[in-house]
């Protein structure tokens, strides 16, 4: 209820003070544009270099330096620490980059996060932005039209710039003309309370804002106006860092366990950075000022000092908590372990990457074998057989001769109750992904859904096996009994062959002979072209009843290997060719 009333309440003031202050509107519409330019910026590098970033993040992160290095270049470009901690969550569900290295990539984002403060306070002052900013609103714009992909992110990327500089053009001659009406720098307080009480305002600014790009951009704005003191102005850099933290922990409440666990050791820096820089500020300082000197920086050129300052202090922070990144890592993984973990809940697909292509087909390929593993143990358990056992060395008519106990397993309430609601979010997202995906990326998703329908139908036709081989085993027929191990030995040689394709990194040639291998014999299955139950039936050896259950659970099992063989073709054989070679009809 407070919510409620809260957020229209806070609405309502914002909009008076707007409509009655002629400056702060200028001033607050300034902010406004600057977060629509941090929006454009972040969906224009999804689009234009999502992939590229990817990459660099994967490659380049196995270990801590580089993970810092990596982070720092990368936020430094794509201007978004959100988007590099995104991809980073995403990398993490799927298994890419361990706790350790993701860390690292957080602490590099961090540092590379304060070029924003760089831009601002280098451009912002030595050339008049508002005049370049209309020629990029314009360029960008035109591009946004292109039905390319690429040019629509180049365009993004040009409207987040325009709208930058707009921003902080509007930001500055808000300020600027407010010093007729209020000086807000008498305001200003000295001292240790001074900075705890401006750390405080740049934390509740970055918070409410939600971005600390856009508090750094007020602060050099009012910095240049001399709305703000220099002491103050370092205080809110600080408290700016403290508040984006709060922002990913909000932002991950939503996410899986390993989206908390970087949320929360995003916290655990910025908290050690930001409490040394509060004990030391007066310290840093004087390292700014000398490195200032040294670099030829006038001494009145505050705005150039608070961005040598926000650089430092994120410098000094990787420096005193790195050496401690394993026992964080030993830390967070502790954290956030669920009592009882749904099976039914998707485990690597997040809705934060949907728009970013080659990380969301790595969550959806992910997810699926997520899927295909528990559907494997479905259909095994509905064969009366373990996986273990189908997975051992063991001769596998051995094991069908052993694996005579029913297991009790309810196969319609598995699909209903879990396999079925997995499936519907695999394609509710690779649905929604495809939106942002060029031709090629489009089809490759295009076949992971079918993989994903092909794996759920061949649960489906579990269930239906599994009546009769229940009901056939405990017959005094010798020879229905015999044909329903063999079915069974069938399914079972196939799942251990796809197993073997998934376990071991084959070349070209031998994925290949394996995948021919498994089509040739898979021609031997049909029981109806091959003569088998018309010997059966006319040496009597079976009746009608059984011969009738035979034929069609021939075709299930028929239908289960050949969907299984078109599976492991999408998910674990890479080559094109071999893509190619599995492609079946659409027929289910």
């Amino acid at each position: 209820m407070l919510k409620k009333v809260l957020f229209p309440a806070l609405f309502l003031v914002l909009a008076y003070f707007i409509m009655a202050n002629e400056n702060a509107k200028i001033i607050i519409a300034g902010i406004a544009i600057f977060l629509v330019g941090m929006y454009f910026m972040e969906e224009g590098f999804k689009l234009f270099s999502g992939s590229t970033l990817e990459s660099v993040l994967e490659n380049f992160t196995n270990t801590l330096p580089k993970a810092i290095t990596t982070g720092a270049i990368a936020t430094s470009i794509v201007q978004s620490s959100s988007l590099t901690s995104v991809i980073m969550i995403s990398f993490l569900s799927a298994g890419l980059i361990g706790l350790h290295d993701a860390i690292g990539v957080i602490f590099g984002a961090n540092l590379g996060s304060t070029t924003t403060t760089w831009l601002v306070s280098y451009f912002g002052l030595k050339i008049n932005i508002a005049y370049y900013a209309m020629p990029m609103l314009i360029l960008g714009v035109t591009l946004r039209f292109s039905a390319n992909l690429k040019y629509q992110g180049i365009g993004n990327v040009l409207l987040g710039l325009g709208f930058i500089f707009l921003g902080i053009s509007y930001m500055m001659n808000g300020f600027d003309t407010l010093k007729s009406t209020i000086d807000l720098a008498k305001y200003s307080m000295d001292g240790f309370i001074g900075v705890l009480v401006y750390i405080l305002i740049g934390a509740i600014a970055t918070i409410i804002i939600q971005s600390s790009a856009a508090t750094m951009a007020i602060v050099i704005a009012a910095l240049v106006s001399h709305q703000i003191i220099y002491e103050n102005a370092l205080a809110i850099s600080i408290g700016a860092n403290i508040g984006t933290t709060i922002t990913a922990i909000i932002g991950s409440l939503a996410s899986n366990e390993n989206g908390k666990r970087l949320a929360v050791a995003h916290f655990i820096f910025n908290a050690i950075t930001a409490l040394f820089a509060f004990i030391f500020i007066y310290q840093i300082a004087k390292i700014v000022e000398l490195i200032a000197s040294m670099s030829g920086v006038a001494d009145d050129n505050y705005v150039i000092k608070l961005a040598i300052f926000h650089t430092l202090f994120n410098i000094i922070g990787i420096i005193l908590v790195a050496p401690f990144t394993n026992k964080i890592v030993n830390f967070l993984e502790k954290l956030f372990i669920p009592k009882f973990k749904a099976k039914s809940k998707p485990i690597y697909l997040n809705d934060a990457v949907i728009e970013i292509p080659k990380t969301a087909i790595l969550s959806i390929r992910k997810e699926i074998m997520n899927l295909y593993l528990q559907s494997l143990q479905a259909i095994s358990h509905a064969m009366n057989l373990h996986r273990e056992e189908i997975f051992s060395d063991k001769n596998i008519h051995d094991v069908i001769q052993k694996s005579k106990t029913k297991i009790e397993t309810n196969i319609d309430k598995i699909y209903k109750e879990n396999l079925k609601l997995l499936y519907g979010e695999i394609i509710r997202f690779a649905t929604l992904s495809q939106q942002n995906m060029n031709e090629a990326d489009t089809i490759l998703v295009g076949k992971l859904k079918t993989a994903s329908r092909k794996i759920i139908n061949s649960v489906k036709d579990s269930k239906e096996l599994q009546k009769n081989i229940n009901f056939y085993s405990k017959s005094k027929n010798e020879y229905i009994k015999e044909e329903y191990d063999a079915i069974r030995e069938e399914i079972a040689s196939t799942i251990r062959e796809v197993e073997y394709l998934r376990q071991n990194h084959l070349n070209d040639v031998d994925r290949v002979s394996r995948i021919e291998a498994l089509k040739k014999r898979l021609v031997t299955l049909d029981l109806s072209k091959n003569g088998k139950i018309d010997e059966l039936i006319r040496n009597k050896k079976i009746d009608t009843s059984m011969a009738t259950s035979l034929m069609n659970d021939s075709a299930f099992v028929f239908d289960i290997c050949k969907r299984l063989i078109a599976v492991t073709t999408v998910l674990w054989v890479e080559d094109e060719m071999l893509i190619q070679l599995g492609e079946t009809e659409n027929e289910d």
